[in-house]
C-alpha cells in the first residue's frame, strides 16, 4: 500500500528485535472513532506506523518491539469503540519499515465498496451533557453529536464515510469545530457530522400564513430547495431555538406539527389530548392502527408501562427503537393513540432535538410516520409540505439534507429477549453474514413491510423498512432503495431474486421494470423463491444455521406452487429446498383480498367448509352481519368457487376465530383482529380445542382446524368468556404444533411468518417446544414478518446459484 518490503518475515522473540504488523480490520469501523482509538493505543505503547479507512474497511500498520506488537494486537479487538462491530481481523508481520512516528492517513477512496455503513444511533450522555449546559458552546443545539452518536446512514451519499461523501460537506466547519475534527484524542475526530450554533445546521419554524391568497406566493427558509405544489402560502416565522419553541408552544395549544428529524418527518401532537390525536388519526387515514409515543423521560414510561429490565435497556440503547410495552393501569395517553389496545408502543427522545423538544413541552407526544397511510416518510421539506399541508399546522424543519428516508424502528420483548418487528434506524443497513461468499445478488422483497437486500460477499446488506407497496409514492420509495443500494456499494447483481407471486410489485418490477431501467439487466436471471421458503431461509441465515430445520411458517398470504393461497405451512428443509411435511386443511376466502378486512367473511367460511348451506342460517355474531341479499352471494361463491380462492392460512384462521366469538366482523389494517383474539386471552386457561393432524393427498399431512371451531361453537353456545375461548384456541394451536413435530421426528424448528408477532403463541409455542427437547430458532436481526422475505429471498437464491455451479462442474 505505501510501496515498502512486502515481504513476509519470522516472528523472533527478542524485544530488541523490531518488527511490523499489518491488520486488516472489517466490520463496522467507520465513522465510530476507530482510528483514533488505534492511534491512542499505538501511541500509548509507543509504536510508530499509520492507520487509514478505505472502502472495505480499517487498514493498520505498527512497528516497534515484536513483544509490544502482540500485546497491541492482542489488546486491539477488545477495547474498540463502543459503536464499533469487528467481523473480521486479518494480521501479517512484515519487515521492518522505518516509521518514526504513528498517524492518521487520509481514506483511500478505491478498492471494493464493503465496508459496513453505520445506523443512525441515538445521541451520547456527553452530548446530551453538553446541550443541557448552559456553560457549554453547544448548549440547546439541536444537531450536536458525536463519533459515538448521530447520523450515518442517513447522510451518506458514498463510501468510504467522510464528510465530503455526505450531505455535510455543505457545512463548513467553524475553527472550533475543526480543531475537534482535527484532534486525534478529541471524541470528535473525523465525527463526519460535527457542526455547532455556528457552523452547523439550523432550525426554521414554517406555518401556513392565516388568511392567506395561494396567489401572494410563498415566503419559505433557505433550506427549501423548491416551492411546494399545496395550495397556500407558508412563512418562515422563527429560526434557531425560537423555532424550536414555536414548535412547542403549537403542540401545547392541540396543534400538530411536522418535525423533521433524523431519517425523515414525524407528526406530533400531544397524546394526552383526544381532540388533538382524534384530528391527526383522522387526516392522516390511520384507522384504527396505534399510534407510537415519544415519552418525555423514562420515568413516565415506568409510571404508565410494564417496563421490565430488557425494555429500559433497549429503550436507553443507541438504536433507542420504539418497544411496545403493556399498559398499567395509569394510561397516560389519550384512548385514540391505541384503541382498544392493551400496548402502547413508546420510545424516548433519540436526538438532541426530540430531547429539547420534549423538555419544553413536558408531557409525550405521538410521533408517526411523516406520511398518509400506505406512503413513504417524507424526507424533504417542499415534499412535506406538498404532502403533508393538509394534517400539519405547522412545520419545524432543519436545512441538514437526509440522503434516504429512516423510519423508526419497532421491537418488542420475547421471553426476555429484545426482537424486531419493524427493521430501520439504528439497525440498517448492518448485514447479516452468510456461511460462505455469495456474488452479488439483488432480492426485491414482498409486497408488504418490503425490504430489499443485496449480497456483498458474505455480506448480505438490508434495506430500511420501506413498507407496503400499494401506491405509487411507496414503489418510487422501493426504486429508489434499489437504486441507492447498487451505487452505495458499487456492484452489479448477476441474479435478481423475487416472490414466486406474479402480482405483487416487487415481482413485476424484477421481471419488467428492472429490464427497462437498466438494458445491463435484461439477460440476468430472475430466481422465483416460495414466500414461505423465504421465511424460513431467513430465520436459518440470521441464526447462522446452514441444516435443515422444520419452519413453521404461518402468516396472512402467500403464494404456493399450486396457486393456492398458503399461510399454514410446516416446511422442512434449508435454504436450498423444502418439503411441505403439514399444512393447514384449506378453506375457501369469498371475495380474495376482500375477506382481509372483513373477518366476518373468513368465518363464515369456515362454517360452510364444515356444515354447508346450513351455516347460512345459524344464529352467529358473523353470519347475522350479512344481510339475507349478501348471504345468497357467498352461498354461490363459495359453492362454485368463484372469487373466493382456496386457502391454508393461519393469519386468516385467526381472523375467522376473532369473528366466530364475537370480537371483530371488520378491521381498519391487516391483523387487527388477530391481535384483539390474542389480547383477549385468559392467562390462567390450560384448555385446548383439538386440531386433529390427518392424512392428506400427496406426502404433506392436514391440520384439521375442524374440531376445534366444532368445540369453540359448543362454547359460544354455552356462553363461555371470550378470553377462555381465545386461550384454548391458542393452546391448541400449540398442541398441533407439537404434534407435527413428533411426527417428522424434527428437533430443530424455526417459528416465522407474521402470526409469531403474537407474543402469547410465540412464547407458548417456545416453551412446549423446549420441554419437548427441540432447538427452537426465532428470528433475532430482521422481524419474523415480511421485512425478513428479502432476506431469505437472498439466501434461497445464492444456495440455488451453489447447486448450479456444482453441477456445472461435475
Amino acid at each position: 500500500m505505501d510501496g515498502v518490503n512486502e515481504q513476509p518475515v519470522t516472528l523472533q522473540s527478542e524485544t530488541s528485535n523490531r518488527m511490523r504488523l499489518r491488520v486488516e480490520i472489517h466490520g463496522a469501523v467507520q465513522g465510530v472513532g476507530f482510528r483514533p482509538f488505534v492511534y491512542r493505543l499505538a501511541t500509548e505503547l509507543g509504536l510508530a506506523g499509520w492507520v487509514i479507512n478505505d472502502t472495505r474497511g480499517v487498514f493498520i500498520e505498527v512497528e516497534g518491539a515484536a513483544p509490544v506488537l502482540e500485546t497491541f494486537l492482542a489488546r486491539l479487538p477488545h477495547e474498540v469503540p463502543p459503536r464499533a462491530i469487528v467481523q473480521a481481523l486479518d494480521h501479517a508481520w512484515l519487515a521492518p519499515a522505518g516509521y518514526s512516528r504513528f498517524e492518521i492517513r487520509h481514506s483511500d477512496q478505491g478498492g471494493a465498496k464493503t465496508a459496513l455503513v453505520l445506523p443512525d444511533v441515538a445521541a451520547c450522555p456527553e452530548c446530551l451533557a453538553e446541550v443541557a449546559d448552559p456553560a457549554n458552546r453547544r448548549h440547546r443545539y439541536p444537531f450536536t453529536n458525536c463519533t459515538n452518536c448521530g447520523p450515518r446512514f442517513s447522510i451518506i451519499e458514498a463510501l468510504p464515510y467522510d464528510r465530503p461523501n455526505t450531505t455535510m460537506r455543505r457545512f463548513t466547519l467553524c475553527p472550533a469545530c475543526r480543531a475537534e475534527y482535527d484532534d486525534p484524542v478529541n471524541r470528535r475526530f473525523h465525527a463526519q457530522p460535527n457542526a455547532c450554533p455556528i457552523c452547523g445546521p439550523q432550525l426554521a419554524w414554517i406555518e401556513r400564513a392565516k388568511g392567506s391568497d395561494p396567489s401572494t406566493g410563498v415566503v419559505l427558509s433557505g433550506a427549501l430547495s423548491r416551492p411546494p405544489a399545496q395550495d397556500g402560502a407558508y412563512r418562515t416565522t422563527a429560526r434557531g431555538d425560537a423555532a424550536r419553541r414555536s414548535a412547542a408552544e403549537a403542540l401545547a395549544a392541540g396543534q400538530i406539527v411536522a418535525v423533521k428529524g433524523l431519517g425523515g418527518f414525524h407528526l406530533m401532537a400531544d397524546a394526552q389530548d383526544a381532540r388533538a390525536t382524534g384530528r391527526l388519526r383522522e387526516l392522516k387515514r390511520r384507522g384504527d392502527k396505534p399510534f407510537a409515543v415519544m415519552a418525555p423521560t423514562l420515568a413516565w414510561v415506568r409510571e404508565h408501562c410494564e417496563t421490565p429490565p430488557a425494555a429500559e435497556t433497549l429503550l436507553t440503547s443507541a438504536e433507542a427503537p420504539i418497544v411496545l410495552l403493556r399498559k398499567t393501569g395509569a394510561a397516560g395517553v389519550a384512548e385514540a393513540v391505541a384503541p382498544g389496545n392493551p400496548s402502547l408502543g413508546v420510545m424516548l427522545p433519540y436526538t438532541p432535538l426530540h430531547r429539547l423538544l420534549l423538555d419544553e413541552v413536558g408531557f409525550p407526544v405521538v410521533a408517526t410516520s411523516g406520511n398518509l397511510t400506505d406512503e413513504p416518510i417524507c424526507t424533504d421539506e417542499a415534499e412535506a409540505l406538498d404532502r403533508l399541508g393538509g394534517i400539519a399546522d405547522g412545520f419545524l424543519v432543519h436545512d441538514r439534507p437526509i440522503t434516504r428516508h429512516v423510519d423508526d424502528s419497532v421491537a418488542w420483548i420475547v421471553d426476555g429477549t429484545p426482537r424486531l418487528l419493524r427493521r430501520a434506524r439504528g439497525y440498517a443497513p448492518l448485514p447479516v453474514l452468510l456461511p460462505a461468499p455469495a456474488p452479488a445478488i439483488l432480492a426485491v422483497g414482498a409486497h408488504l413491510k418490503n425490504t430489499v437486500a443485496l449480497s456483498v460477499g458474505r455480506q448480505v446488506f438490508i434495506s430500511q423498512h420501506i413498507g407496503d407497496l400499494e401506491t405509487p409514492e411507496a414503489l418510487a420509495a422501493f426504486e429508489r432503495v434499489i437504486a441507492d443500494f447498487l451505487r452505495l456499494y458499487e456492484v452489479a447483481p448477476v441474479a435478481i431474486a423475487h416472490d414466486m407471486h406474479p402480482d405483487y410489485q416487487s415481482t413485476r418490477w424484477a421481471r419488467e421494470a428492472a429490464a427497462a431501467s437498466d438494458t445491463s439487466w435484461r439477460d440476468v436471471p430472475r430466481i422465483a423463491v416460495q414466500h414461505h421458503h423465504a421465511h424460513l431461509a431467513a430465520c436459518l441465515a440470521e441464526n447462522h444455521v446452514a441444516d435443515r430445520a422444520l419452519g413453521v411458517t404461518w402468516d396472512g398470504t402467500g403464494y404456493g406452487p399450486d396457486g393456492t393461497i398458503w399461510g399454514g405451512e410446516f416446511l422442512l428443509g434449508d435454504a436450498a429446498g423444502y418439503t411441505r411435511v403439514a399444512r393447514l386443511r384449506p378453506f375457501r376466502l369469498p371475495g380474495g383480498d376482500a375477506a382481509v378486512y372483513e373477518p366476518r367473511r373468513v368465518a363464515l367460511a369456515l362454517l360452510y367448509e364444515l356444515y354447508g348451506d346450513a351455516a347460512f342460517e345459524m344464529d352467529l355474531v358473523p353470519v347475522r352481519a350479512f344481510s339475507a341479499g349478501e348471504r345468497r352471494v357467498f352461498r354461490q361463491m363459495l359453492a362454485r368457487g368463484v372469487n373466493a380462492p382456496l386457502t391454508t392460512s393461519m393469519g386468516r384462521l385467526f381472523d375467522g376465530v376473532a369473528a366466530l366469538v364475537g370480537l371483530r366482523q371488520q378491521v381498519s389494517f391487516e391483523g387487527q383482529a388477530a391481535m384483539a383474539l390474542e389480547f383477549a386471552a385468559d392467562s390462567d386457561e390450560a384448555a385446548a380445542y383439538p386440531l386433529a393432524l390427518v392424512t392428506g393427498t400427496g406426502d404433506a399431512r392436514l391440520l384439521d382446524w375442524g374440531p376445534a371451531v366444532e368445540a369453540l361453537l359448543t362454547d359460544v353456545a354455552a356462553g363461555e368468556p371470550v378470553g377462555r375461548m381465545s386461550a384454548r384456541f391458542h393452546n391448541g394451536l400449540v398442541a398441533a404444533i407439537a404434534d407435527v413435530v413428533r411426527a417428522t421426528g424434527e428437533r430443530r424448528v424455526a417459528l416465522t411468518g407474521g402470526c409469531f408477532q403474537n407474543r402469547l403463541l410465540t412464547e407458548r409455542a417456545c416453551a412446549a417446544l423446549a420441554d419437548a427437547g427441540c432447538e427452537v430458532l426465532l428470528h433475532r436481526q430482521t422481524p419474523p414478518n415480511d421485512g425478513c422475505i428479502s432476506l431469505g429471498q437472498l439466501a434461497v437464491a445464492a444456495a440455488r446459484l451453489d447447486l448450479a455451479a456444482e453441477s456445472a462442474e461435475a
